[in-house]
């Protein structure tokens, strides 16, 4: 009865709900709950009366722009903002350049991580015309979140805008596939709409309801037709969630803090491009339409496509400047305030940040707080007023949308596989993250096709 760590006299969300519990951590892992203080030798204890402990938060949708963009973020400071926001572990998106399309690129990827990343990770593939045979191997191999695909909002190899391009990236895989659905060929006709205005308010007029929820139904009737689960990311209109709601013995949903929290037209009003993201922030009948689906079931998961770009890129006049903000260190406390206010319950919370995550994309050892689980742990202090500002983002981009907010509810500690990464909301050790692990990926890469083309002949 030995503990690396022993976390004492806090409130925990465990699956009985919520209990006064000691956590013992050893090895990574939980070795022990219950009345354990006194009774467990034990190098360290973090006595944390009055805060709750959550399983540990799993942001399934960052951009953290490495390699080839890192002057907006990095692995280093992408993760570095998840962990003092109580995040504990990212998938990273794979538009960066590299485009992320091969095993070499993984691969790249993998190893730029190891001994920098704050949290644990897993990187997407990109599903694309020009890899879409081989996604069926690159898809399990060891640090692989899946398959990402976006139907819009995407260029060269990585936009997957037609059909039978589609067809052949969901016949090519079993794991859950994300998309990005916006009709790309529906915001090619409506741009000029915004390049004769210039007005970031016509954001949400350009990329209307209309080119979200077409690409949708394309995406979920081929999804049905290949026999493919699929996973909608940052859904943001009522048409989709009800349509999306008759879709759910397949098909898995996503929102953001950031649609939840800011409405159109006040948003562009007070913040201009600092509020462009794609899709894009909508009215607030939009806005209600998510909570309503969070609250009867349909939103499976919280991510923050945290995005950033500079503030000089932001600066640019609309439409040229480019859309996307950050998120990943602000999805809890923000989250946090929704609570505070009555919006959801922390036992919904958990569930849409960690057991979600845990449960649909298949994470092994994680997303709940019960013996032999990887001890990731986020502390929180439900009643702790806090402003959020720019001087405490730790992103390369270096602002928030959220400078000036005042919110309750803040992470306090945060715990990734045993290891106190923030103690008294500052880091507390060298980068400890390692690659998530999943269910259905083998621990050494599947034989098959070769999967280190560049793709170029």
């Amino acid at each position: 009865m030995r503990a690396e760590l022993l976390i004492h006299g806090a409130r925990v969300v465990t699956p009985n709900g919520v209990e006064t519990l000691d956590i013992a951590c050893r090895d990574g892992k939980i070795v022990g709950l219950g009345d354990l203080h006194g009774h467990w030798q034990t190098d360290e204890v973090l006595v944390a009366r009055g805060l709750h402990v959550l399983p540990g938060v799993i942001d399934t949708q960052v951009h953290f722009r490495e390699p080839g963009l890192t002057h907006k973020e990095d692995i280093e400071a992408g993760t570095r903002g998840a962990v003092l926001g109580g995040v504990t572990g990212v998938f990273e998106m794979p538009n960066t350049n590299p485009l992320t399309l091969w095993e070499a690129d993984l691969n790249a990827k993998l190893q730029a991580a190891e001994g920098r990343a704050w949290c644990d990770y897993a990187f997407y593939i990109g599903g694309s015309q020009i890899n879409a045979t081989q996604l069926a191997d690159l898809e399990r191999l060891p640090g692989c979140a899946g398959v990402k695909v976006f139907m819009g909002s995407s260029f060269g190899d990585l936009l997957a805008d037609e059909d039978a391009v589609l067809r052949q990236i969901l016949q090519h895989g079993q794991r859950r596939l994300s998309v990005h659905a916006e009709d790309e060929a529906r915001l090619r006709e409506r741009k000029a709409l915004v390049e004769a205005s210039g007005d970031v308010r016509d954001h949400p007029q350009w990329r209307d309801m209309e080119s979200a929820f077409k690409a949708t139904r394309r995406i979920v009737a081929l999804a049905r037709e290949t026999g493919r689960r699929l996973h909608v990311l940052h859904v943001t209109t009522a048409q989709e969630m009800a349509f999306l709601a008759q879709h759910k013995d397949r098909v898995t949903v996503e929102t953001t803090p950031h649609h939840l929290s800011m409405v159109a037209p006040d948003c562009y009003e007070r913040l201009g491009s600092l509020a462009q993201m794609n899709p894009p922030v909508r009215e607030f009948v939009h806005q209600q339409a998510l909570w309503q689906a969070i609250r009867n079931g349909v939103v499976d998961v919280i991510g923050s496509d945290h995005a950033p770009h500079t503030l000089e890129e932001k600066s640019q006049p609309y439409p040229n400047s480019p859309s996307g903000m950050t998120g990943v260190q602000t999805l809890l406390p923000m989250m946090l305030e929704h609570v505070h206010a009555g919006r959801l319950s922390l036992q919904r919370l958990v569930d849409l940040t960690s057991v979600g995550p845990a449960r649909i994309f298949g994470i092994e050892g994680k997303g709940r707080i019960a013996l032999g689980y990887d001890a990731d742990l986020t502390l929180v202090d439900l009643g702790a007023q806090r402003t959020i500002n720019n001087s405490w983002i730790a992103s390369r981009s270096g602002w928030t949308p959220y400078d000036g907010v005042r919110v309750t509810g803040w992470p306090i500690h945060t715990v990734v596989r045993g290891h106190l990464a923030v103690r008294d909301e500052q880091l507390s050790e060298r980068p400890q993250g390692r690659p998530i692990r999943f269910l259905d990926v083998p621990a050494v890469a599947s034989p098959g096709a070769d999967l280190t083309s560049t793709g170029d002949t």
